[in-house]
């Protein structure tokens, strides 16, 4: 007998009707909520001809047209102190800010590749918080003159650190070979850039639905340590 028949399903949850209700509750939320899912699309790079605010951009407008939330966080427009835990958390600026990231369901980072590391200004961004990332979902850009897989990395790191899921993969791509002029030219990263946008969509849906749920109920889970 297959063990994830239907009947195996109507069996083992009429022994356990925790499972029922759980599910029921889930559902639910899942099917009456209407709302945007918001993202914060972080331009990691304070040079004023960035591309990687270029690509930022062209998210954010994808994004958009799907009817989601985006909030642009620029450092280049918004400059960012760099992180002392003696100060930094005080000050209207850090409370606007941490409100945005709190009200953010999707974090996109996207970061220059220096030296085979992320920028400075975006991880002096990263080290502002941590309780905020949890159970969100990070999605990565990098601008690299290689495939940017050390940047990658260490984003999905601090997302990990963090309690936060990452997408299993980024997108990187070199100015000048896929991006010129504000525009993206190369037909290999237009898929993998649609299929960001797709899977940003999609699974920070998901896990945001999933993180409200867990967060406003009882069950055990790493969520448990940010119920209020």
């Amino acid at each position: 007998m297959r063990k994830n028949c239907p009947e195996n399903r109507r069996r083992a949850t009429a022994k356990n009707p925790g499972i029922v209700a759980s599910l029921q509750e889930f559902n639910y939320a899942f099917s009456m909520s209407d709302q945007s899912l918001h993202v914060l699309a972080v331009v990691g790079s304070l040079h004023k001809d960035s591309v990687c605010r270029t690509v930022i951009r062209h998210a954010a407008s994808q994004l958009q047209a799907h009817d989601c939330v985006v909030d642009i966080l620029d450092f280049h427009q918004e400059p960012l102190a760099l992180y002392n835990p003696d100060t930094a958390h005080e000050g209207q600026a850090y409370a606007a800010l941490r409100q945005r990231v709190q009200d953010a369901d999707v974090i996109i980072l996207g970061s220059p590749d220096y030296h085979g590391s992320i920028s400075s200004a975006m991880k002096n961004f990263l080290d502002h918080f941590w309780r905020e990332f949890g159970g969100k979902l990070f999605a990565t850009i990098v601008a690299s003159h290689e495939k940017g897989l050390t940047v990658t990395d260490q984003l999905r790191t601090v997302a990990r650190q963090c309690y936060a899921w990452s997408l299993p993969y980024g997108v990187s791509f070199q100015e000048g070979h896929d991006v010129k002029n504000g525009q993206i030219i190369s037909d290999n990263f237009k898929k993998r850039f649609e299929m960001f946008i797709r899977d940003t969509r999609v699974y920070g849906k998901l896990l945001a639905h999933q993180r409200h749920f867990d967060l406003k109920g009882t069950e055990p889970g790493f969520m448990a340590r940010l119920r209020q």
